[in-house]
């Protein structure tokens, strides 16, 4: 049960209904919007809730699922059922897209059946003919239009309509040539149809000199159109024939339009399909705008909310630039009741239409604004009393009003439901209205039911403290700055904050003394201690996120250093193990040396002291240059880069110097080509290093000159799928730059616009490209897409 009968007006729902409606595609998914109606069934809630989370999953990873002709043809279903009735050729192609839309809703799904089970399970019922699609677009052109060749008899009247226009065309354009020289008719004249028929120009004056049938004159009278007596005869023919069109057309029409009537449920259903298929990316689009989310359901009689929003607050501010405070609440049987209290503007209202819409969304099967670990549980009934309701009519004030409320919610609130009730018993005499207020509030406990109750009253929220299945709650507020803070805390009662307010707005201090004698030391005290409390409260919790944040900083700042230090460890191993292998190279290359020498003083018979002698030597040189080449190369490495360093990307053999350094990018100068690199890709090499691999003239393992002849600034993506594009556009793209080629041309067709925009999504990955533009239409239009390097 759900009660007002305006609640969806006073929940905001209207406005979220009217949201959804925008995101829809078509009439077909509006139409389901109308039919969005509040539900207690678990398992039908869960299924639209999961529905609509995979409809998330596909936007959000950006798959190419149908976005456009959602055509309802529903109102053709009566022209399609009489015999001997035909469609329109406009409105067969609305058949023709809206069965295209159809067809590839049901590609994706079958390519797709283990991701998105749920809305796999909607094609289930479908049972789609493709041959009927075919019989239906092979006849039809892009624009809508039948082709010449849709029926053998048609390509043959329309040939002849062509042959006979033209011989039409050919006998004007020589009566206009004469009459010119004749000064007949204007200079810029040319051929015009006037019902149906060619006819030319002629000026008023002479039209007497012109043998023919007058068709109508100019708006100022000057000149006449004139149908020349030579022409009648093809003039006829033409007409004859665009007649015969017009009845072939219509055999065809028919025809087609007889292939639809045996189909009528089916279309029916496809309709059905298509509507609800828009209707659940509707509902996916509004949810990823509101940052909603599937929460979890809870096993029991109970409801834990984190992060939950408001979701027309969260538009509203997402507008502003501003951040909406989030809530966290919970409802369990032994606190089934939440009695919040607070300053008035301090968001209690809010927190009340926060509960009632989340959970009237939820059980509409909408995703909810709420964080994912989130706990939800379902109510057959919702009660609210939010807002004045007093009305001349009926004549009943606003306190009237309420109490009819009241009486409702008393009658039918049990354990199964959820009520709302905004401002408990104010409206009339505070004395009484504390005392019914709390009357009611002790049925409303008896009932088990849950809810959630907003009040100024101190009766209400001291009832609440002590008694079981009640829980107080109060909204913060920042007495020093006078500022709501919109966050609710439960455990404990909130203060109105109505003296401290005062004083600090300049209520003269000797009135709001008089004020407190009135009210009472007993309860000024107990505000007092109120509002002292929470203002401790703000302080410690203050106090507390800084240490915090100090902590998490002190965290990061850990982990990154033991990262660097582990990095340093790794890349210090890494350097010396590389300079102990070329060191150790470099050595066995001078022992083969010195082995050959020796073996040649061996040969000549010299002395084996100075034998000795010269082989001490060399072994003192080998441990030198092993330790030398060690160090150089270890402190070589170990240094930071700067300009004028020799360079090398890691895993490559290419070098070059660094001539700039702009932030995390070095400018590299590799031969005659210059080009930016990170900073973190590179490692210094040695000059020595650098002379050997023949860097001085030019950069080694790269044919500049051959690459930049071979490289062709055409590519054809035609005929790929989209996934074999993006790394062979990459490698294209990559080596256009490195070459310094400036103009480029991508052909992928027209087509359905798949390879168009893959590659144009792919190109704003580029800060190198200056510029992207379709062809001249002449030359490919949409089908080639023109690149500008900077």
């Amino acid at each position: 049960m759900l009660y007002p009968s305006n609640l969806e007006l006073k929940l905001g729902f209207d406005k979220i209904r009217e949201s959804l409606k925008e995101a829809c595609e078509s009439n077909l998914g509006k139409s389901f919007v109308d039919k969005i109606r509040f539900s207690s069934d678990k398992n039908s809630i869960d299924k639209w809730l999961s529905q609509t989370d995979e409809f998330v999953q596909i936007i959000e990873s950006k798959e190419l699922f149908p976005n456009s002709n959602y055509i309802d043809i529903s109102p053709l279903f009566g022209k399609i059922r009489v015999d001997n009735s035909y469609l329109l050729e406009e409105e067969l192609f609305d058949v023709i897209l809206s069965l295209k839309t159809l067809n590839k809703c049901l590609d994706f799904f079958q390519q797709k059946r283990e991701s998105y089970p749920h809305l796999v399970e909607l094609t289930y019922p479908i049972l789609f003919d493709e041959d009927l699609l075919w019989s239906l677009a092979r006849v039809f052109d892009e624009r809508g239009k039948l082709k010449d060749n849709a029926s053998d008899r048609l390509y043959e009247i329309r040939k002849g309509i062509l042959s006979e226009k033209q011989r039409l065309r050919n006998v004007l354009d020589s009566i206009i040539t004469r009459t010119k020289k004749e000064g007949y008719t204007p200079e810029d004249v040319s051929v015009t149809i006037r019902n149906g028929r060619m006819v030319i120009p002629v000026l008023a004056e002479y039209k007497r000199r012109v043998k023919g049938f007058i068709h109508g004159e100019s708006a100022t009278g000057q000149t006449v159109y004139l149908e020349p007596t030579e022409v009648f005869a093809i003039n006829n023919e033409v007409q004859e024939l665009e007649y015969a069109e017009q009845r072939e057309v219509v055999r065809i029409l028919m025809e087609l339009t007889s292939y639809l009537r045996p189909e009528i449920e089916n279309l029916r259903q496809y309709m059905q399909f298509l509507g609800l298929i828009d209707f659940i990316r509707a509902k996916a689009r509004f949810a990823i705008k509101i940052d909603a989310r599937k929460p979890q359901w809870s096993e029991k009689r109970e409801f834990n909310w984190q992060v939950a929003q408001h979701p027309l607050l969260l538009l509203k501010h997402k507008e502003l630039g501003k951040a909406v405070v989030p809530l966290n609440i919970y409802l369990e049987p032994q606190k089934r009741i939440l009695i919040i209290s607070g300053p008035n503007a301090g968001g209690k209202s809010v927190c009340l239409k926060t509960v009632g819409l989340l959970q009237y969304m939820l059980q509409c099967g909408l995703l909810v604004s709420v964080h994912e670990s989130s706990r939800f549980t379902l109510f057959k009934d919702l009660f609210i009393d939010i807002g004045d309701e007093q009305s001349i009519e009926n004549d009943l004030s606003t306190y009237s009003s309420h109490l009819i409320s009241m009486k409702h919610l008393l009658g039918h609130v049990n354990k199964q439901s959820l009520f709302l009730i905004d401002e408990f018993g104010t409206g009339t005499e505070p004395q009484y209205g504390a005392a019914i207020a709390e009357a009611i509030l002790m049925e409303l406990k008896a009932s088990k039911g849950m809810g959630v109750i907003t009040t100024h009253y101190g009766n209400l929220k001291e009832y609440a403290d002590k008694n079981e299945g009640l829980v107080n709650g109060a909204m913060k507020y920042d007495l020093k700055n006078l500022q709501p803070l919109y966050e609710l805390e439960i455990g404990k009662p909130g203060s109105s904050f109505a003296l401290e307010i005062a004083g600090k707005i300049g209520l003269p201090n000797q009135t709001i003394e008089n004020a407190k004698k009135r009210i009472g030391i007993k309860q000024v005290s107990f505000d007092q201690m109120l509002g002292q409390l929470q203002i401790q409260q703000r302080e410690l919790e203050l106090s507390e996120k800084k240490v915090k944040t100090r902590e998490k900083e002190l965290d990061e700042l850990t982990a990154q250093y033991a990262q660097l230090k582990e990095h340093i460890e790794r890349q210090e191993k890494k350097i010396l193990n590389e300079a102990k292998q070329k060191a150790n190279a470099i050595v066995k290359e001078a022992n083969k040396e010195v082995e050959r020498v020796i073996r040649e003083i061996q040969e000549k018979k010299a002395e084996k002291a100075a034998v000795k002698k010269q082989r001490e030597k060399l072994e003192k040189l080998k441990q030198e240059t092993t330790v030398e080449q060690e160090y150089e190369l270890a402190r070589v490495q170990s240094e930071a880069i700067a300009i004028g360093d020799y360079v090398k990307l890691k895993g490559q053999d290419t070098i070059g110097q660094v001539v700039n350094i702009k932030g995390k990018d070095a400018e590299l100068s590799i031969g005659e080509l210059t080009s930016f690199v990170r900073l973190n890709r590179l490692e210094k090499v040695t000059r020595k290093a650098y002379k050997q691999q023949g860097q001085s003239g030019g950069f080694s393992g790269y044919d500049y000159a051959s690459k930049q002849a071979e490289f062709s600034s055409k590519i054809d993506l035609r005929g790929m799928r989209a996934e074999e594009v993006v790394p062979l556009l990459s490698s294209w793209l990559d080596e256009a730059i490195l070459l310094g080629i400036r103009d480029l041309q991508i052909v992928h067709g027209k087509g359905n616009g798949v390879l168009r925009q893959v590659t144009r999504d792919h190109l704003k990955n580029y800060k190198e490209v200056a510029s992207v533009k379709d062809e001249h239409a002449d030359r490919g239009g949409a089908g080639v897409t023109l690149v500008t390097l900077k």
